[in-house]
């Protein structure tokens, strides 16, 4: 590794390096680069990591900020595929906007969020690495956008619905596969590969060259560095092994169970149409719905297996519920006694 032009991930930056206000800068430019407009961030607002509830702690953002139009902005980084990812990052922003309005405010008082995903992992389909959605009103004959009538300081103003309405950006790191031309392609390869080229003017990189070099870190933090990244790859061989083991094993399992039903269904369909004709028919069906069968059992067990492992490595409950979906509860059945 050629650590003299290294940086530190920022999955382990936006944890323990961005939020000292010293380092705004780094955070601005990514969002700045992001939303093509220039954005300061005003104050940091409290992480959602120590919440009340383990629901809470589940949904957790790495960063709130709030910019200079006093706008929210949630910046948080994934790294393992999660099942129902999108209505989490709904619940996310409806939580922001209502934890910071005071009961009895008006509703002028909402703010407009931006919530920006970091995504270390696969989701979905689609041939481009930043994805970008907000909230539209349209004609459904003439397709024009809605334009409603607010109060602003005695006077009547017209606004699109997108001007309220949080706005969301998917920022896929893994598909991003090219040449840096524009600054947000420098962002994409230094969230990628931790590298910055060296004449960058892109805003934030300057700060990340100053700010975030590997051998800058103390000793003590290097090694803390080292093990997070050791973590991540023991977590993603585990589910990669586990995948490919709870393919195969599904597959057996639903073979063997295809065949049996597939014979019980075949005997069945021949007393009305024939031994022959109803065996082969239900041999057929029944291999189908035996092999989903299969697949469904092995893939539960494959993630109690995963789980397993990952507790042999020494990972966290909150790290296995994130990366397997079991509840605490099952993972308390699963540790050696």
């Amino acid at each position: 590794m050629e650590q003299d032009n290294t940086y530190i991930r920022f999955d382990w930056a936006i944890k323990h390096i961005l939020r000292d206000k010293a380092n705004f800068g780094i955070l601005e430019g990514l969002i700045s680069v992001l939303l093509n407009e220039e954005v300061h961030i005003v104050e940091l607002l409290e992480s959602e990591s120590n919440q009340e509830s383990d629901t809470d702690r589940f949904n957790r953002v790495d960063i709130k900020a709030k910019n200079s139009k006093g706008h929210l902005i949630i910046v948080e980084v994934q790294l393992t595929r999660q099942l129902y990812y999108l209505q989490r990052i709904l619940y996310g922003t409806c939580k922001a906007i209502t934890e910071h309005i005071s009961i009895g405010d008006k509703y002028d008082q909402v703010k407009k969020v931006y919530s920006i995903s970091i995504l270390y992992c696969d989701y979905g389909q689609g041939d481009d690495y930043v994805y970008h959605g907000e909230t539209r009103f349209k004609g459904i004959h003439t397709g024009n956008d809605l334009l409603v009538n607010t109060k602003e300081v005695g006077v009547i103003v017209p606004h699109l619905p997108r001007e309220v309405f949080p706005e969301y950006y998917l920022v896929r790191v893994n598909v991003y596969d090219k040449v840096p031309e524009t600054p947000l392609d420098e962002w994409m390869t230094y969230l990628k590969t931790g590298r910055v080229k060296e004449d960058t003017r892109t805003p934030g990189l300057q700060e990340v060259k100053k700010k975030l070099q590997y051998l800058s870190m103390s000793p003590k933090e290097r090694r803390a560095y080292d093990a997070h990244l050791d973590t991540i790859m023991v977590q993603n061989d585990v589910l990669d092994t586990a995948h490919d083991e709870g393919y195969q094993e599904g597959r057996e399992e639903g073979l063997a169970a295809g065949m049996k039903l597939g014979l019980e269904r075949g005997l069945e369909q021949g007393l009305e149409q024939g031994i022959q004709q109803g065996i082969e028919q239900g041999i057929e069906q029944g291999i189908e719905q035996g092999i989903e069968q299969g697949i469904e059992q092995g893939k539960a067990e494959s993630i109690r297996e995963m789980a397993r492992k990952l507790l042999d490595a020494g990972a966290s409950d909150e790290m296995i519920r994130t990366v397997t979906g079991l509840s605490a509860e099952e993972i308390s059945r699963l540790r050696p006694r």
